[in-house]
């Protein structure tokens, strides 16, 4: 239902000024900015337009977008569910960290719980859309960890390591923030329409700036980052590649004096060369929720529960290397020859020196106990399991 204020035709008059054709949200914060709402940017004579804007956007201030009354019944009737909801720039409950921002949203779709944005601390977590296993298994133990001690986890729904922060959220039974690049009712991936429906249930909250019926347009989702960034403390980024744009949302969580960390990982994997530049230009480099944890302490609202997530959980990467499993690397040839990175059949061969036929039936044995995985190309990674 609509927040407190906004009556319909209020939230028709902001559908109108964000779908008026070249109104962007520059344009649109400098009209709002002299004429006060965008009832008063209407109702403004086309001489005092031009005063803020060009002539070509004075002329389609004039007359309303294509499609924009099927686009208003439609919000209104969305509006009608009591899990959906508005946030309007301005509004009681903006997010502080949103407001200061030079591109600030100025409408939100939100479906869940409208408070996620600001009753709890919030630790963005992002990373690869195309992770190894061990890297997709830290992000999912990271976030848990780091949900237990009280976080929100904020991501962005996407494939890969956002989905692994939003499940290890759900593991932690702590509330996730989604932030997409999509309308509000669609979802992008498809095959994430079950972890949406997940976190709304578990009392979390599903984002959107973008109007209802918006596909999966390229742009969108490097301006959603800017979201997830602004709504955080700080970003820990597990994997990325150097072109990924969770290195957008780090350098956006940068230029807002947030802390930023990053996971190492192996050093001929280009998933892992996105983190080490990070950490070259002055990321945090972490190996456990308590890192993370350690600095984020003084910079928190909410104290964290008596109860730390490291109590219940494996304190560093290299601890949970080591920790007792159905079997571990000391026990298992293969699982020491194959440590912590992805590795080919010939090259365990060459490492453990066994015959093909006792190496693939051991290997196979492994994959059934969901302690390694099988990757294309005959590449096996070990499964770091929460």
């Amino acid at each position: 239902m609509p927040l407190a204020g906004h009556a319909p035709d209020e939230i028709a008059a902001w559908l109108r000024l964000l779908q008026t054709p070249g109104c962007g949200r520059q344009r649109a914060r400098q009209l709002l900015a002299a004429f006060g709402s965008p009832e008063g940017v209407f109702a403004a004579s086309s001489v005092a337009q031009r005063q803020i804007v060009g002539e070509a956007l004075v002329q389609a201030l004039r007359s309303p977008p294509d499609g924009l009354d099927a686009l208003v019944d439609a919000t209104l009737d969305w509006l009608a569910h009591p899990d959906h909801h508005l946030l309007i720039l301005g509004d009681e409950g903006y997010p502080p960290g949103w407001m200061h921002m030079p591109d600030s949203p100025l409408l939100l779709h939100l479906h869940g719980a409208p408070q996620r944005l600001n009753d709890r601390d919030l630790i963005a977590l992002v990373g690869s859309r195309h992770p190894t296993a061990s890297g997709a298994a830290l992000a999912r133990e990271f976030a848990a960890g780091l949900g237990r001690d009280g976080l929100g986890i904020v991501s962005g729904l996407a494939q890969g390591i956002d989905a692994a922060a939003h499940l290890g959220a759900l593991d932690a039974g702590a509330p996730t923030v989604a932030v997409i690049g999509t309308g509000i009712d669609r979802c992008y991936p498809r095959q994430h329409e079950a972890l949406a429906a997940r976190i709304v249930a578990a009392g979390g909250l599903i984002v959107s700036e973008h109007a209802l019926g918006t596909g999966p347009l390229a742009p969108h989702f490097p301006q959603r980052n800017r979201l997830i960034a602004g709504l955080s403390l700080g970003t820990l980024v597990v994997e990325a590649a150097l072109q990924s744009g969770s290195l957008i949302t780090a350098r956006l969580a940068l230029e807002s004096n947030r802390e930023v960390f990053a996971i190492p990982g192996p050093i001929r994997s280009p998933q892992s060369r996105g983190c080490h530049r990070l950490i070259r230009d002055g990321a945090r480099l972490v190996e456990s929720v308590e890192d993370i944890l350690e600095d984020l302490r003084p910079l928190r609202r909410v104290p964290a529960p008596s109860s730390s997530a490291t109590d219940e959980m494996p304190r560093t990467a290299a601890a949970a290397a080591t920790a007792p499993d159905v079997q571990d690397d000391v026990s298992d040839p293969i699982l020491q020859a194959l440590g912590w990175s992805p590795a080919t059949l010939d090259a365990l061969q060459a490492r453990t020196g066994w015959a093909t036929p006792q190496l693939q039936a051991r290997l196979l044995e492994l994959e059934m106990l969901e302690q390694i995985v099988r990757l294309p190309g005959q590449i096996f990674q070990r499964q770091n399991r929460a």
